[in-house]
């Protein structure tokens, strides 16, 4: 691995990708992000050496170099999902090129079911902790020492500074922004009834297929990590509806100017 995250990091660097200081990995539906970028470079996964390629058809394939709030960004359009059938290594192989291309920061944003009763669609969740339910570790492979400490400390893997930073804008803007637990299962089917109860006893305030294996990856580099989730859905199990995608797309674009206007302006505060 460490031979191919020297190839990546090599091609991107020949590209113009010079020392990005915050990592940003952009969910399901939140790619209005990217106008708020001016843009220096771009790569399409698909010419990037040993990069996987996105196969859902509502997440983009580039990573995006420039500049945000002053700050040298890296922005993936796009991520990579276990039920894809990459690995958890191919998942979060890109933030380890992000790590080695110089970031110090990571943030996260995805679309995820709201478990706790309290939680709305078309609302805001802070990660303040996590639940893995993929059924292993990104961390579970031969040599990984030589890439950090094995047994990554996860005491705190979201950090505290950043997410009250996020408080605060939330509140400066009137944006409605819950902090919650969230749980990362493999999908891509959605949950049971059963299911959602489950995640409920368990401690779970959101559920959705992604996330965990990043920051895992992102505490095992030491790099400051927080995440935020758009609550597309409502998972009561006493009221379950089938699934709409096309609502749920739809939930994550409405809300997606308050996560803009979070990461924007935690960005110029950095």
């Amino acid at each position: 691995m460490m031979q191919f995250i020297e190839e990546t990091v090599d091609y991107l660097i020949n590209k113009g990708f010079d020392k990005p200081e915050i990592g940003i990995i952009l969910g399901t539906g939140l790619g209005q992000l990217i106008e708020d970028v001016e843009i220096i470079r771009e790569a399409s996964y698909n010419h990037i050496p040993n990069f996987p390629t996105a196969t859902v058809e509502f997440h983009k394939g580039k990573l995006i170099y420039g500049i945000m709030g002053g700050k040298k960004v890296i922005v993936m359009q796009g991520r990579f999902h276990l039920y894809e059938g990459y690995s958890l290594q191919d998942v979060t192989y890109p933030v380890r090129v992000m790590e080695k291309l110089g970031i110090h920061t990571l943030l996260v944003s995805n679309a995820s079911g709201a478990i706790n009763p309290n939680f709305k669609k078309g609302e805001l969740m802070l990660i303040e902790d996590h639940i893995n339910l993929q059924g292993s570790s990104p961390l579970a492979f031969k040599g990984v020492e030589l890439l950090g400490e094995r047994f990554a400390d996860m005491s705190a893997p979201y950090n505290a500074a950043i997410n009250t930073k996020f408080k605060s804008i939330a509140a400066q803007h009137d944006i409605t922004l819950h902090e919650g637990v969230y749980a990362s299962v493999v999908g891509p089917q959605l949950e049971t009834r059963a299911e959602y109860r489950m995640l409920k006893i368990i401690g779970a305030d959101a559920v959705g297929m992604s996330t965990v294996p990043e920051i895992i990856v992102a505490n095992h580099l030491n790099l400051k990590a927080a995440a935020v989730s758009v609550l597309t859905d409502e998972c009561d199990p006493d009221n379950l509806a089938p699934v709409d995608i096309a609502e749920i797309i739809a939930m994550a674009e409405k809300a997606e100017p308050n996560m803009v206007t979070l990461f924007k302006e935690l960005i110029l505060s950095l």
